[in-house]
């Protein structure tokens, strides 16, 4: 499987298109969504660490796009990273996009919704087999639906 990186782009809140599927305008999405979430998920925020509601989540289910609803990892996937956010060593298929994010001084990818641009965390090669990847998300981007 090849993982396509590219280049960062300004922040989603500064863009005059979008590319994605669920397309808002900055009031729209200033309505949709909570004042942290609108700062994570719009202009590339991040909560601090060990404070987001899912980080010590175990049910079983499906992480959601906080933006647009999106599936976009399941529990199956998360595992206990003592990084202070959420941990995935996968997403769904074709649900994420990876983009460079040289901010800040450093070299990271950074991990987009694929149908709303939002901006969801990093993604890190020191995670657990089978992929080495370790997901690391906000959770005030994620939502949970408990499997039944």
């Amino acid at each position: 499987m090849a993982i396509k990186i590219s280049k960062t782009e300004q922040p989603l809140n500064q863009r005059k298109s979008s590319r994605f599927i669920k397309s808002l305008s900055n009031d729209e999405w200033k309505k949709k969504l909570n004042p942290q979430q609108y700062r994570v998920l719009r202009e590339k925020g991040t909560e601090i660490p060990f404070t987001g509601k899912y980080v010590n989540t175990k049910e079983d289910g499906t992480y959601l796009c906080t933006g647009c609803g999106a599936e976009l990892f399941s529990s199956n996937t998360k595992f206990d990273s003592h990084c202070g956010w959420p941990s995935f060593f996968a997403a769904f298929d074709d649900k994420v996009v990876l983009k460079e994010d040289s901010g800040f001084g450093m070299r990271r990818i950074e991990v987009i919704c694929k149908k709303c641009g939002g901006h969801l965390g990093h993604v890190f090669d020191d995670g657990p087999k089978p992929t080495g990847k370790r997901y690391c998300i906000n959770s005030v981007s994620l939502d949970f639906k408990k499997k039944k």
